[in-house]
């Protein structure tokens, strides 16, 4: 998994987004949260998939990995916006809205995404998997999955949402991005349609699952533990608001079971391939 992450870093610093003008900081602005770092998961998600079954296309699907890097690092940006989250951290440093300006901030993320299509449609595979790869990430990535999560998520602080509203929120705004990088690490790597429908439903689960940690550590780590802007979720819809931090906990106890046996029902090489990546994270709110 070590050399599967070097991998995607060496790429991704070699192909920083680039804008040659006479701007004093806005490329380096764009550079700024991809160089942070972050756990890099729906790239090695994607990477996983692809070496269980076609490693020798792993070169080739970079350029597809660092897109969907960019389309979720676009999407933190902007949650981060004084007009959403008004954080100071992420990734254990300053936020571009508070390092720069709020106008660099919002350009940077637009860059970012339109950036990371442009990175799938470049990359060196058949423009009929591409095609599938675009239509996957603007599907799950745009207004039917990650924004209009991040509307309801806006729209409805102050105001109490039931539990299956809660969890539509965080399926769309969290969950359908870690499906779709799984997903289209099968589309690259030719699985067929079933095993496609069943890494995306597992997706959905640790998705949801990634989300409650989120809230649990939100409420237990101080900013500087968690390397962004924590205990700020008071106006939030989260899981640990709705169902207390015992019942949150509990919450992920039983969707972490549930996904290390979906974990082990896959087929032996994806399950090897992604047990790696997967099994430390499961239970991290734990730790």
């Amino acid at each position: 998994m070590k050399k599967l992450l070097t991998l995607f870093e060496d790429y991704l610093l070699n192909n920083l987004p680039q804008s040659k003008t006479f701007h004093p900081y806005f490329e380096k602005a764009l550079g700024d949260m991809l160089k942070a770092g972050g756990k890099r998961f729906r790239p090695m998600l994607l990477l996983s998939v692809i070496k269980s079954n076609k490693p020798l296309l792993l070169q080739n699907a970079l350029p597809v990995a660092l897109g969907l890097e960019m389309l979720h690092t676009y999407s933190l940006i902007h949650d981060d916006l004084p007009a959403m989250d008004n954080a100071d951290l992420r990734r254990g440093f300053q936020t571009l809205h508070k390092k720069y300006d709020e106008v660099t901030a919002i350009l940077v993320g637009d860059a970012l995404n339109t950036e990371a299509f442009n990175q799938i449609v470049n990359a060196p595979l058949h423009n009929d998997i591409k095609v599938e790869l675009v239509k996957t990430l603007a599907t799950n990535g745009g207004i039917d999955g990650m924004i209009i999560g991040q509307a309801i998520d806006c729209f409805f602080e102050n105001q109490k949402l039931e539990l299956s509203q809660l969890e539509f929120l965080h399926i769309h705004k969290t969950a359908k991005l870690i499906a779709a990088s799984l997903k289209m690490g099968a589309i690259i790597s030719e699985y067929d349609l079933d095993t496609q429908e069943k890494l995306f439903n597992f997706g959905i689960d640790i998705g949801l699952l990634f989300q409650i940690q989120d809230d649990i550590i939100d409420e237990t780590q101080t900013s500087q533990e968690a390397g962004k802007t924590t205990q700020n979720d008071e106006a939030k819809n989260s899981f640990v608001n709705l169902l207390g931090l015992d019942g949150a906990t509990k919450a992920a106890d039983e969707l972490a079971s549930k996904c290390e046996n979906s974990l082990n029902q896959l087929d032996e090489k994806l399950k090897e391939s992604l047990s790696e990546l997967l099994l430390k994270y499961i239970y991290r709110h734990k730790s």
